[in-house]
């Protein structure tokens, strides 16, 4: 079963392309096709049936209801701390506690998705869970000769690249001294690659003896899930931590920075996203049909 790889989809589509402030003009565009997109993602990972696949159209259909429904108007509430907090200096704890708000908004609509998951999980034949652990001890090995290569200066620069691209997308072209900043702040990072894709292995065949579906193997694929904290290494956290302090502090920095253009740009881009909640809301509770 797709279990963390389907997660991570929904998080990219749900939570990333409606909070992180990314051009917003085809939002509900692909909201209203998440019940097309979301199988897509899922089939990618591991070839369903016929029936698999009509199975899974009706078991999204209630989770995408209780989106629409209880998680958008939750959605609009953090766009609009988010807007409050730009009338005065940002400090690096206001956006620990922005993003706090999105990690718990991640962890319900993590636990709300694991109902589909794991009943499509249930019927999947042990060919096909084969077929999607061999892809992720795949994708493994593939993250690891990309990221591990890397030289030291390689990683800084990608790094650099990722906060500016990132902030521009908010804010429009950045300046010098903001860019400067961030070269500051990639300096500091301490390398996380090799210490994530030591856990995204241990992860990896945690899963696979999970996926061998002894009786009550859902309830441990809940239970790993809530633990994971517990089973991350003291250096991973470590790393984590304080690299998020160190991304807090320069994008915190960069915002007080804003020149006027970028002050009414990031503004547009907030006002815009969530218009496009709101036109979601106001659709009404109907989860949209399945396109054909």
């Amino acid at each position: 079963m797709a279990l963390r790889t389907a997660v991570v989809s929904l998080r990219v589509a749900l939570v990333a392309s409606l909070l992180c402030l990314a051009a917003c003009s085809g939002t509900t565009f692909v909201y209203n096709r998440l019940d097309t997109i979301l199988p897509w993602y899922v089939d990618d990972y591991v070839e369903l049936s016929g029936p698999q696949e009509q199975q899974l159209d009706h078991t999204l259909q209630p989770f995408l209801r209780w989106h629409r429904q209880q998680e958008l108007p939750r959605y609009i509430e953090l766009l609009d701390d988010i807007d409050t907090s730009l009338a005065q200096p940002v400090t690096a704890g206001e956006l620990a506690a922005i993003y706090s708000d999105v990690e718990v908004a991640w962890l319900r609509l993590e636990e709300q998705s694991l109902d589909w998951l794991l009943e499509l999980g249930a019927t999947l034949s042990e060919e096909q869970v084969q077929e999607f652990l061999s892809l992720l001890r795949e994708k493994q090995a593939d993250y690891e000769e990309e990221y591990l290569s890397r030289t030291e200066l390689e990683y800084r620069e990608q790094s650099y690249e990722s906060f500016a691209d990132g902030l521009e997308d908010y804010l429009g072209r950045l300046t010098p001294q903001q860019r400067e900043r961030l070269k500051r702040a990639s300096a500091d990072l301490e390398r996380s690659d090799s210490v994530w894709l030591q856990e995204r292995a241990a992860w990896v065949e945690r899963l696979a003896v999970l996926l061998q579906r002894q009786p009550g193997w859902q309830q441990r694929v809940r239970e790993m899930l809530a633990r994971r904290g517990e089973t991350l290494s003291p250096r991973y956290q470590q790393v984590f931590e304080h690299n998020l302090v160190v991304i807090f502090g320069a994008v915190a920095d960069v915002l007080n920075s804003r020149t006027e253009k970028q002050g009414r740009h990031l503004r547009a881009e907030l006002a815009g996203l969530r218009e496009d909640l709101e036109t979601l809301i106001a659709q009404g509770d109907a989860v949209p049909p399945k396109a054909g």
